[in-house]
């Protein structure tokens, strides 16, 4: 072989690398603007906004809400439920999301009552039945949440099974944000991080009470 065929056969080598390489890349473009539709959150198929859980089974629990009446998920089968992790003594982070939530539930109007709202406490040292009461009340979801309280054997369980940390060891809590949305037959279907809004999650709801 001379060293233009050599020369020749090198270029077009290189230049089919070249192709290759421009289509790997536009294939890993289109995933990545497919994971990260929605403000950040992957794309879902039927129109649900958040990262796609897969319709995974949401691990059930039982706990004590406000009103002192024992609560499990799974008494809510045949309603979309909202399950996030709040304390009642947290300044920022918990009262804007119970006012979302709050929100959430009037864009819904008569649909309200359809969806079930679940609080799970992440400070089983500073909530009580009377704190997550007070809370409620403060932020007009008493009649629309169930604010769940319990020891730290109970609610720890639960954090893990929902990937939720939270630190209790010092005087301030620690915490990371979670926001499911399980569907009706009480699989998981939706996550929310802290920038949803109402409306988002509204639309969401009406997509789950409508299967």
């Amino acid at each position: 072989m001379n060293w233009r065929l050599a020369s020749r056969l090198s270029v077009i080598v290189m230049a089919l690398l070249v192709i290759v390489f421009v289509i790997f890349l536009q294939d890993i473009e289109e995933r990545f603007r497919g994971s990260f539709a929605a403000g950040g959150q992957s794309a879902n198929p039927s129109g649900l906004q958040g990262t796609n859980l897969g319709s995974t089974p949401a691990p059930d629990f039982r706990l004590t809400d406000q009103s002192g009446a024992p609560i499990s998920l799974s008494q809510f089968k045949g309603k979309p439920v909202v399950l996030t992790f709040l304390y009642t003594h947290c300044k920022d982070l918990c009262p804007l999301t119970a006012e979302k939530l709050h929100t959430t539930m009037q864009n819904l109007g008569s649909d309200a009552p359809k969806v079930a709202v679940l609080a799970v406490s992440i400070d089983p040292k500073g909530d009580t039945t009377t704190s997550a009461l007070a809370f409620s009340k403060a932020h007009k979801m008493e009649g629309y949440w169930h604010f769940l309280t319990g020891t730290f054997n109970a609610l720890s369980p639960i954090w893990s099974n929902y990937d939720v940390y939270a630190d209790t060891s010092d005087q301030s809590v620690n915490h990371s944000f979670a926001l499911y949305v399980i569907d009706k037959q009480g699989h998981e279907r939706i996550f929310l991080n802290n920038s949803f809004t109402p409306a988002e999650l509204a639309a969401d709801l009406k997509i789950l009470l409508g299967e």
